[in-house]
C-alpha cells in the first residue's frame, strides 16, 4: 500500500505520518511519537488503507480488540475449513478520518472511531479466495462471534471462554472472559518444573488458584507474580467449571519464524506459456476468480490451437458457453472433450464432460440424448450423484414415476443433503401413492434445513418468500415436468403480489427510485407473468400463454433484471407469440449483454427500440452498445439524444450523456452550456455536480466552482474518490494564482492554504501519499511575496523533497507533480537539480508516450471505465505529452511547451492541467 515499513521501523514515524487521532495510550509524551514505529499492533502505525491478511492459522480462533473501549471480539471456527482471516483499516491518517465519519457513529464525545473490518470465511483461504461446488452440493459449517471486554486481545480462546495473557518483566497480566454463567470456576496457573531435554511432559507447580464466580460481564482479571527463571511459555493455564469440567487450557508457544509465502503475480500471456497444464490452470483461476480484465478464453483457445481435441479445455470452454446460453457451440466443445477422453477408453475416468452435455441438450430440448449422457455421466461416482438426479427430472417429465424413485433413491446415497432432490422424491413419492413415506421424508428434509422453500411449500405452509426465490421454485418443477403444478404456484403468488404492487407502479420513464419499494421481490413480477406464459405454452395452451405474455409485457420494467439461463428461452417465446412486446427484447437484450453476448444485445435492443422508440432506458443502452461494442460514437451520441429527448427528468441519462459527450471531446462551453440548462437535475446528483463544477474551473469561472463545490453534502463511494476534492483544490488555487497575479499575497496565501485543506462537507480526504507539490509550491511563493521567508522555505522544501505520486490507486516514480518539485528546487537555489529532475521528467514522459498501455492485473477499482470503454493507449499519450510540456517549460522552451499544451487540449479539450498551464504560460 506504499508505506515502507522497514524504512518506518529503522527511523521512526516521519513527522508527515504523525497522526492526531487514536495515539496509544502508553505513550508517554516524551516526543510527538515515542512508540515502536515498526510494531503494526499499535492503530497510530497504519497511515494508510491497509489489509492484514491472516493465512494458515493452526488455531480454531482469532479476533480484534480495542483498547480504548477495552471490548473486543473473538471468532471461532474450524481452522482447517477456515484457515484465512482479514483485517482492514482505512488507516490513522486524514484519508482514514473521513471514511470513518463516513461509515461510524460519533461516540458520546462526538468521536468517530476507526473503521475496522474483521473477516473471516470458510472454505477460503482469505477474502478474494473462492472453492468450487458439485451441482446439489451442500457445505455446512459452524462459525461463532461473542464478545469480550477488558481482559486485553486474547491468546487463546474456544467456545466457552477467552484467555488473555501478557507478561512486563516478572508480572503477569491473566484475563479470563467467558461466554457463559460460570458460578465457582477455578482458574489455575502453573509452571512447568525439572523438564528435560527431549521431553514432552514435565512436572508442574501451581503458581495461583482463584475461585470466582464468572460472566459475560464479569471477566476475570488478576496480575501474578512470577517465580524467578520461569518463562511465559512455561505457563499453564487451566479454566475448569464448578464440576471441575474443563472449559479450557492454555500454554503459550514459542514464537517461530515462519516462511513468508511468495507474492501473488500476473500470469504470462497464452503464448508465452508453455504448458498446456498451465494454461488449463491459468484460465480456471481467471473464471474462478471472476477476473475483471483478463478473460480465460484467451488461455483455453491457446491450449485448443495447439491440441483442438484437449479433453480440460474443451470442457472449460463447453461450460463458457452454456453460461452465455450459447448451446450449440456449448455441446461442440463437450462432445469434442468426449473424443479425446473416450479415444483409448469408452469408459474414461472423468464424467463431467457427458454431465455438461446432458445439461446442454435439455436446454436444446433434446431429451432422449441428454437421457443417455447423463447415464454415462453415472458410471463416474462424481458425477452420479447429479447426473442420477437430472435422469430423475426426465423420468418424472415422462412420466415414470418408478424409475424415477429409483434414480432419486441412487442420487440421495451418493449425497443425502440434496434438497432438490429430496423435495422432488416426496412429489414423486406422492403420485405413487406412498404419503406416508412422502411425509416422514419431508420432517427429515426441513430437519437438514428448516429455511428451504420448496419442502416448506410441500408441507402446505404458505409461501411468504420473495418473487425470485417462487420463480426458482417453479422451476425446479418445470425441469421435471410438473407445469401444472408450476402454474398454481407462480398464478397464486402472482395474483397476490398484483395486489401488493397496486400503487406502487412506476412509469417507464421515470427516474428515480420509487419512494415506496414493497420488497425485494420489486421487479420481477413482469418475469412471473412471461414464466407462466412459457409453461402454458410447454402444456399447448397457446391461448392462456398469449394473455400471460400480454400482462408481462404492460407491467413497468423497473428493477426488472432476468438473470437465469431459462428465461433466454422464455423471452424468445415471448417474442414470438406477442411480436408487439417492445419489453421481452429490451429484458432479452439485457440478459445477453450481462453474458457478453453484446452484439446479439444490440440488435435486441433496436427491435425494442423500434417497436417502443419513447421508452428511454434502451436508447441508453443502445448508447453504450453503439459506443464500447461496435465502436459507433456517433450512433452512441444520437442514442443518448433520443434517450434525454424522451425522458428529459431523469438526472442520470444527462449524466451520462455529459459523460459520452467529454469522451468523444466535446468542447466545455458546450457541455457547460447544457448543464447550466438542467441544473434542476444536476442538483439531484454528486456526480453531475461535480462535472458542472469542472466545467466551471475549465471555462475559468472559478468563484462559481468555489461556491458549488462547498454548498453540498457530497457522498462519497470506495475507489471513486477524489472527485469533490479536486475541483476543490483547482478552484482554491486558481483564485490564489489570480490572487498572486494582483500581488494580493495575503489573500493567495488564504486560498493557498484553503487547498490544503478538506472540508467535511466534501466526505473525503487526500490520501497520505498523493503528491500536492502544487499546492506547496505556491504557497511558498505567496509565502515569499509576504516577506514570510521560513514559511517559504518550508513549503518549497516540501514539494521539493516529495518522491512519487500516488494515483489510481498506485504509486508511481513520476507524476504531473514532479513540475511542481523542480520547481520549488529553483526557488531554493537548486538550479542544477531542478534541470536534472526536468530532464528525467521529460525522459520519463518520452518513454511513457511509447509504452503500450494495459491495466495492471491487480486493479481493483477502475472508475474511468465504469461506463464507457476508455482508450488506455490514447490517455497514456495524452499523458506524456502534458508531461513533455511541463519538462520543457521547466527547462525554458516556452515556444515547445506551449505546442504540446495545444496539442493536449486538441486531443482532450476537458484536460484541467493542460487547460491551467496554458493559462499560465500566456498571462
Amino acid at each position: 500500500y506504499g508505506v515502507n515499513y522497514g524504512k518506518r521501523g529503522r527511523k521512526g514515524v516521519p513527522k508527515a505520518e504523525y497522526p492526531s487521532n487514536f495515539i496509544p495510550p502508553n505513550c508517554g509524551g516524551k516526543a510527538p511519537v515515542d512508540y515502536a514505529p515498526n510494531d503494526l499492533s499499535f492503530y497510530a502505525n497504519i497511515p494508510v488503507p491497509t489489509s492484514y491478511m491472516c493465512m494458515g492459522s493452526k488455531e480454531d480462533f482469532f479476533g480484534g480488540y480495542d483498547y480504548k473501549a477495552q471490548a473486543g471480539i473473538v471468532h471461532y471456527a474450524n481452522h482447517h475449513i477456515s484457515p484465512g482471516k482479514k483485517q482492514w483499516t482505512w488507516g490513522n491518517h486524514e484519508f482514514g478520518y473521513a471514511w470513518d465519519r463516513n461509515l461510524t457513529d460519533a461516540d458520546a464525545h462526538g468521536e468517530f472511531g476507526p473503521y475496522i473490518e474483521i473477516m473471516a470465511g470458510v472454505y477460503t483461504d482469505n477474502q478474494p479466495d473462492f472453492s468450487f461446488l458439485q451441482p446439489g452440493e451442500t457445505k455446512s459449517w459452524s462459525q461463532y462471534w461473542y464478545p469480550i471486554q477488558k481482559i486485553g486481545p486474547a491468546q487463546h480462546a474456544n467456545l466457552d471462554a477467552a484467555i488473555s495473557l501478557r507478561s512486563a518483566r516478572s508480572e503477569l497480566q491473566l484475563g479470563v472472559a467467558v461466554t457463559t454463567n460460570q458460578p465457582k470456576a477455578v482458574v489455575t496457573v502453573a509452571a512447568a518444573t525439572d523438564r528435560r531435554r527431549g521431553s514432552q511432559s514435565a512436572a508442574t507447580k501451581v503458581i495461583a488458584t482463584f475461585k470466582r464466580d464468572l460472566s459475560p460481564a464479569k471477566p476475570l482479571l488478576e496480575k501474578i507474580k512470577l517465580p524467578r527463571g520461569v518463562a511465559e511459555t512455561d505457563l499453564l493455564i487451566r479454566i475448569s467449571d464448578q464440576t471441575d469440567r474443563e472449559l479450557i487450557s492454555y500454554q503459550p508457544k514459542p514464537r517461530i519464524k515462519g516462511e513468508v509465502p511468495p507474492p501473488a503475480t500476473e500470469p504470462p500471456a497464452p503464448a508465452d506459456i508453455a504448458s498446456a497444464d498451465e494454461l488449463y490452470i491459468t484460465g480456471l483461476h481467471l473464471d474462478q476468480y471472476r477476473h475483471a480484465t483478463r478473460c480465460p478464453t484467451l488461455y483455453w483457445r491457446e491450449v485448443l490451437r495447439r491440441d483442438p481435441l484437449d479433453a480440460r479445455c474443451n470442457n472449460a470452454m463447453g461450460l463458457w458457453h452454456l453460461k452465455r446460453g450459447e448451446f450449440t457451440d456449448a455441446e461442440n466443445h463437450f462432445r469434442k472433450a468426449i473424443e479425446r477422453l473416450t479415444r483409448r477408453n469408452a469408459n474414461p475416468y472423468d464424467g463431467e464432460a457427458y454431465y455438461n452435455l446432458g445439461l446442454c441438450l435439455r436446454h436444446l430440448g433434446r431429451d432422449d440424448e441428454a437421457y443417455a449422457a447423463f447415464y454415462k455421466a453415472t458410471w463416474n461416482q462424481t458425477w452420479a450423484g447429479a447426473s442420477y438426479h437430472a435422469l430423475a427430472e426426465i423420468d418424472c417429465s415422462r412420466p415414470s414415476w418408478a424409475t424415477a424413485l429409483e434414480h432419486l433413491d441412487r442420487s440421495l446415497r451418493f449425497d443425502t443433503d440434496n434438497l432438490r432432490a429430496r423435495n422432488l422424491r416426496v412429489m414423486v413419492l406422492r403420485k405413487l401413492g406412498e404419503t406416508i413415506k412422502a411425509a416422514s421424508l419431508l420432517q427429515e428434509t426441513l430437519r437438514l434445513d428448516r429455511l428451504d422453500w420448496w419442502a416448506r411449500h410441500l408441507t402446505g405452509e404458505k409461501l411468504n418468500c420473495d418473487l425470485q426465490t417462487l420463480l426458482d421454485l417453479a422451476h425446479d418443477f418445470g425441469r421435471a415436468g410438473f407445469f401444472a403444478e408450476a402454474i398454481e404456484l407462480l398464478a397464486a403468488e402472482g395474483t397476490r403480489a398484483s395486489a401488493r404492487f397496486n400503487g406502487h407502479e412506476t412509469s417507464r420513464h421515470r427516474s428515480g427510485v420509487n419512494a415506496a419499494l414493497p420488497d425485494q421481490s420489486w421487479g420481477a413480477l413482469p418475469l412471473v407473468y412471461y414464466t407462466l406464459g412459457w409453461l402454458e405454452e410447454k402444456r399447448g395452451n397457446a391461448t392462456d400463454a398469449l394473455e400471460y405474455f400480454r400482462r408481462a409485457a404492460a407491467l413497468s420494467p423497473d428493477y426488472c433484471f432476468p438473470s437465469r439461463l431459462e428465461e433466454i428461452s422464455i423471452l424468445e417465446k415471448a417474442m414470438r407469440a406477442n411480436p408487439k412486446d417492445a419489453l421481452a427484447p429490451y429484458y432479452l437484450g439485457n440478459l445477453l449483454y450481462d453474458r457478453r453476448r453484446h452484439k446479439e444485445a444490440i440488435r435486441f435492443w433496436e427491435r425494442s427500440a423500434k417497436l417502443d422508440p419513447d421508452f428511454s432506458i434502451v436508447w441508453r443502452n443502445l448508447g453504450i452498445g453503439y459506443f464500447n461494442i461496435r465502436k459507433q460514437p456517433a450512433k452512441a451520441r444520437t442514442a443518448y439524444d433520443k434517450a434525454l429527448k424522451t425522458n428529459p427528468t431523469d438526472a442520470r441519462l444527462l449524466f451520462e450523456r455529459d459523460q459520452l459527450w467529454k469522451r468523444l471531446g466535446e468542447k466545455p462551453a458546450k457541455r457547460f452550456r447544457e448543464l447550466a440548462r438542467h441544473l434542476d437535475l444536476v442538483q439531484q446528483r454528486d456526480d453531475l455536480s461535480v462535472e458542472l463544477c469542472a466545467l466551471y474551473n475549465q471555462t475559468g469561472q472559478h468563484i462559481k466552482a468555489a461556491q458549488l463545490v462547498a454548498s453540498r453534502q457530497f457522498q462519497p463511494w470506495e475507489g471513486g474518490e477524489g472527485g469533490p476534492l479536486g475541483q476543490h483544490v483547482r478552484a482554491q488555487l486558481a483564485l490564489g494564482r489570480a490572487a498572486l497575479s494582483r500581488n494580493d499575497f495575503t489573500k493567495a496565501r488564504s486560498h493557498f492554504e484553503h487547498a490544503l485543506t478538506s472540508p467535511r462537507n466534501l466526505s473525503e480526504a487526500k490520501h497520505l501519499l498523493a503528491n500536492q507539490s502544487d499546492i506547496h509550491y505556491w504557497l511558498g511563493c505567496a509565502c515569499a511575496g509576504l516577506r514570510d521567508e521560513e514559511s517559504a522555505r518550508h513549503h518549497w522544501l516540501t514539494a521539493a523533497n516529495f518522491k512519487g505520486d500516488f494515483q489510481e490507486m498506485s504509486v508511481r516514480a513520476f507524476s504531473e507533480m514532479t513540475y511542481y518539485s523542480a520547481l520549488s528546487r529553483e526557488k531554493l537555489g537548486e538550479r542544477a537539480r531542478a534541470k536534472q529532475l526536468f530532464r528525467e521528467l521529460l525522459a520519463y514522459a518520452q518513454k511513457l508516450q511509447k509504452t503500450p498501455a494495459k491495466i495492471d492485473y491487480f486493479a481493483t477499482s477502475l472508475p474511468t471505465m465504469l461506463l464507457f470503454d476508455d482508450d488506455l493507449q490514447f490517455r497514456q499519450e495524452t499523458t506524456a505529452l502534458f508531461l513533455q510540456a511541463q519538462a520543457q517549460l521547466g527547462l525554458g522552451r516556452k515556444a515547445k511547451a506551449r505546442l504540446l499544451l495545444q496539442t493536449v487540449l486538441r486531443r482532450d479539450p476537458n484536460h484541467a492541467l493542460a487547460a491551467d498551464l496554458l493559462c499560465g504560460t500566456t498571462s
